[in-house]
């Protein structure tokens, strides 16, 4: 009998340190998992390799050789001026906390990512990690944009456009979708950058296209790419780069990220055969040049949805993109708006028709992830337009005025002779080929 009594204070206390260990699990701080850093190290090197050198040898076969240089300048130097300006203030703008004004932008105290030390974590990998990861969608974004005005820029408009660009067009677009911003808030959903890479990028595009005006002799003159071998070489580059880009969005290496890098496949190998099929139909002959752009506008179409969507969303999502993206470029030739490489109609429209598409993929009966509580087919549909109209909005007024404050500062556009005579000679006094 006393030893059923003093039993029974120690099953009280078992009973309250049952109750109270959800409590002390919860207070825990956060803790590195190897795993998950070891994937976004991988990720964020996967990422840049989508730049350098994927992009530059992508653009960099689609222009004339008199220009090849000046492209692969542009994108190594843009990656060198976006990182500075990156760990000055983008970072801070992007990801910090401005307290009542965080809906908005993310403030100055993480400038020259004050507070991103050894020790610091976002979530379950090193803070300075997520800060590398996030720099290199920082890099990517305006090195797209330069495909509209690749051939007829100078070296110094570039740079001065590209650090203001990021500053007050990428950035504010990042803090509201990622950041913990108002579009975040209101359950847009946006894996990878649909909004703030691709229809970011394609709309900034468009309007420099319109204001810089046209490269001298188009439409009139022949301005085929001058190796198309080059242009595979960095598509192929860019196939490989976008697991990161997607599956690393997940910030661990868990089933999220998988779902995410079979997705990406899916949609880059169904986009690729739906533009060359159209082009087939259309041409009579599927060409090179089509069949890695069509891979380029799957990749581009399925970035928002990567994390949230099913490969019958992927199918239907890459399908959309190959044949819609295609008819997109063939209009903007007609309409004679010389975007040179066609960054618009592939990225803009892209991440316009991607994000929208993700309200309805991510449908659980359609294989997606399912809609938050409350949440509709319909009412997520207008959530994500929403998103493509404040991301369009923003970056098309933000972009024009840019563009008048750097031509005003360092002047954006080469003369006509300089133009004829080739930028890898007028700027850089170098040829890229010695034939």
């Amino acid at each position: 009998m006393e030893a059923s009594r003093s039993a029974l204070p120690r099953r009280w206390l078992l009973v309250l340190l049952t109750l109270q260990a959800p409590l002390a699990w919860a207070a825990e701080p956060p803790k590195l998992d190897a795993a998950n850093t070891a994937w976004m190290l991988t990720a964020s090197v996967l990422v840049l390799f989508m730049t350098l050198p994927g992009l530059a040898l992508f653009y960099g076969g689609l222009v004339r050789a008199k220009n090849v240089l000046s492209v692969l300048m542009q994108c190594f130097s843009i990656t060198c001026v976006v990182t500075l300006a990156w760990v000055a203030a983008g970072y801070s703008l992007a990801f910090g906390d401005a307290g009542a004004a965080n809906a908005w932008y993310g403030g100055f105290g993480k400038s020259f990512l004050s507070g991103v030390d050894f020790k610091a974590l976002k979530g379950s990998i090193p803070e300075t990690v997520f800060a590398m990861f996030q720099l290199t969608f920082a890099v990517i974004t305006p090195a797209l944009v330069l495909g509209a005005y690749a051939e007829r820029v100078r070296f110094s408009g570039m740079l001065v456009f590209s650090v203001l660009w990021l500053l007050v067009v990428y950035v504010p677009i990042a803090h509201w979708v990622w950041g913990n911003g108002w579009l975040q808030k209101m359950g847009l959903l946006d894996f990878a950058g649909g909004t703030v890479v691709h229809t970011n990028a394609g709309v900034a595009a468009l309007v420099c296209a319109l204001v810089l005006g046209r490269r001298r002799g188009f439409p009139d003159t022949p301005m085929p790419p001058h190796n198309l071998t080059m242009t595979v070489a960095g598509a192929c580059m860019l196939w490989v780069g976008w697991f990161g880009f997607n599956a690393g969005s997940a910030l661990a290496a868990d089933g999220s990220a998988g779902m995410a890098m079979l997705v990406t496949h899916i949609g880059a190998a169904t986009g690729s055969l739906a533009w060359l099929l159209c082009e087939w139909a259309r041409y009579g002959k599927p060409s090179v040049l089509g069949v890695v752009t069509g891979m380029v506008a799957g990749l581009g179409t399925i970035t928002p949805a990567s994390g949230f969507v099913g490969p019958l969303g992927a199918l239907a999502i890459g399908a959309a993109a190959g044949a819609i993206c295609f008819f997109a470029t063939s209009y903007m030739k007609r309409a004679l708006v010389d975007d040179s490489l066609d960054v618009f109609p592939v990225h803009g429209v892209g991440g316009i028709l991607g994000t929208t598409l993700t309200g309805v993929f991510a449908a659980a009966y359609l294989g997606g992830v399912g809609y938050a509580e409350g949440m509709t087919m319909g009412k997520q549909v207008l959530v994500q337009l929403s998103g493509v109209l404040a991301t369009a909005l923003w970056s098309s007024v933000i972009t024009f005025v840019v563009l008048k404050v750097s031509d005003a500062l360092v002047g954006m556009r080469v003369t006509a002779e300089e133009e004829t005579e080739g930028l890898d000679t007028v700027l850089h006094n170098e040829k890229g080929y010695n034939l």
